[in-house]
């Protein structure tokens, strides 16, 4: 046998495999694909001056960022963006679009360390559907016409069926599996896309079809509670994430109409009613959960809501996106969000790792591994759990065979004959650990307190004979 360090003195001679058991962290590791979202603009950006929003109007202009360090006192550290644009900004001109505006959001996401989630919205506020498709004779939502001066399309006119169908076709067309788009919401009628508006069931599950044909490579995100979300949800050999707006909102009285605090709000109504009526109990196993604030969490403090009975809830779902509009988070909430954001999505500790302590080069050693996700969802992308064994700037990278989206919450146990690399020279190796992508770069944090600036986790030496 080579002659071995301190630390093979540790072991018996005849012991050839060593328990692993790293030291764990709590500090907020911001991920990727989980946690909170700026909303309209990216990581550095100034948030919004008051407690209002903006609904309508995606970035148009990407001026560089005010922090150049990508942070802000007042918000979560993000490592996705959300944005939005009115059908009538992104089509200005039938079939003429403004690409560039998507082009360059998702090079600024990309450049600020963040995915992009998008929407594109029939009508929005101010925001009616195209001058152009006025001028070809739409119908008008005749409830809508009846009882407001605001334009809104009869989504059942089969020019809206038409044209609406052409617009997501050829975002679809463009950039669908676009490498750094998060993912798309199917979002066909009503306003802001959120409703369904007065589509029949008929017409929503045609409209429904148009995204599931158009992006096949992306993630799409339903509407909960929209008849063509539930339709969507069902297709066959697809997987979709839901969305749902007012998370948060807990109206507190309902004088003169019914007793105090029983009046109708969506965290006890349609949340949890539509969860099983749309048959989404269980998606959460394969496909992101995203919650979207009732005005803003600024607000919240200004009615005295409860934020930690909110703040449970989102566990209760399984949620891994949290949207607050970047709008600004109380300084005394702070904390309790780090610690919420740790906790929705994953949240990968080691619990324990059986490696090789002593092996040849090339020879394969069955490796148990016992991980503990103490998230409320696993993730969804196919990145890999690797083994990486180092001697001196030599660097062998062994990924593991386990599909780490199968890494539900609590503990996932699981065996696999890793095979040493033949590379390997006799004398002490070093082994470490990381999630990677396919350039075999870490990408994801882990939940273990040693961590190398090149972003692998150290976790223990071994011995080539």
């Amino acid at each position: 046998m080579a002659k071995s360090g301190s630390w093979r003195k540790q072991f018996a001679k005849s012991e050839v495999m060593q328990r692993v058991r790293p030291e764990h962290t709590l500090e907020y590791l911001n991920n990727p694909h989980k946690g909170t979202t700026t909303f309209q603009r990216f990581n550095g950006d100034p948030l919004y001056p008051t407690i209002r929003w903006d609904d309508a109007h995606g970035p148009e202009t990407f001026p560089p960022p005010v922090n150049k360090d990508l942070s802000n006192d007042r918000y979560m550290p993000t490592r996705m963006s959300y944005c939005r644009w009115a059908w009538s900004l992104l089509e200005p001109q039938k079939g003429k679009f403004r690409f560039d505006f998507i082009d360059k959001a998702l090079d600024t996401a990309q450049q600020r360390g963040q995915t992009l989630q998008i929407r594109t919205q029939p009508f929005v506020g101010g925001l009616s559907t195209p001058d152009w498709f006025w001028a070809l004779g739409a119908a008008q939502d005749p409830e809508v016409l009846a009882g407001s001066n605001r334009k809104a399309p009869d989504h059942n006119d089969p020019l809206y069926i038409k044209h609406w169908s052409e617009h997501i076709r050829a975002l679809g067309k463009r950039f669908d599996g676009h490498p750094n788009l998060e993912s798309f919401d199917l979002a066909y009628g009503g306003g802001c896309g959120e409703t369904g508006g007065n589509c029949t069931l008929a017409t929503a599950e045609k409209l429904a079809d148009v995204y599931l044909s158009a992006f096949k490579k992306t993630k799409l995100v339903i509407l909960h509670g929209t008849p063509g979300g539930k339709y969507a949800m069902a297709a066959k050999n697809r997987q979709l994430g839901w969305r749902a707006d007012c998370f948060g909102d807990v109206h507190a009285t309902g004088v003169g109409v019914v007793p105090d605090r029983l009046c109708w709000n969506h965290m006890y109504d349609p949340y949890p009613e539509d969860l099983f009526t749309q048959g989404t109990v269980d998606t959460w196993k394969h496909s992101p959960v995203t919650f979207e604030t009732c005005w803003t969490v600024a607000y919240w403090a200004q009615q005295g809501w409860d934020v930690d009975w909110i703040l449970e809830q989102g566990l209760k779902y399984h949620m891994s996106i949290f949207m607050p509009k970047s709008v600004w988070i109380p300084q005394k909430w702070m904390k309790k969000f780090y610690a919420w954001n740790n906790r929705i999505g994953y949240w990968f500790f080691i619990h324990q790792m059986i490696l090789p302590l002593e092996a040849k080069a090339g020879e394969k050693r069955r490796c148990k591994f016992v991980i503990d996700n103490k998230g409320v969802a696993p993730i969804y992308r196919p990145y890999r759990l690797a083994l990486r064994f180092g001697q001196g700037k030599s660097q062998h990278i062994v990924p593991l065979q386990q599909d780490i989206r199968e890494f539900l919450p609590d503990y996932t146990y699981f065996a696999e004959d890793v095979v040493v690399p033949k590379a390997l020279k006799k004398g002490t190796v070093q082994i470490s650990c990381a999630i990677i992508n396919d350039a075999d770069e870490p990408v994801v944090q882990l939940a273990v307190k040693a961590r190398g600036k090149d972003g692998w986790h150290p976790l223990a030496d071994m011995e080539i004979v």
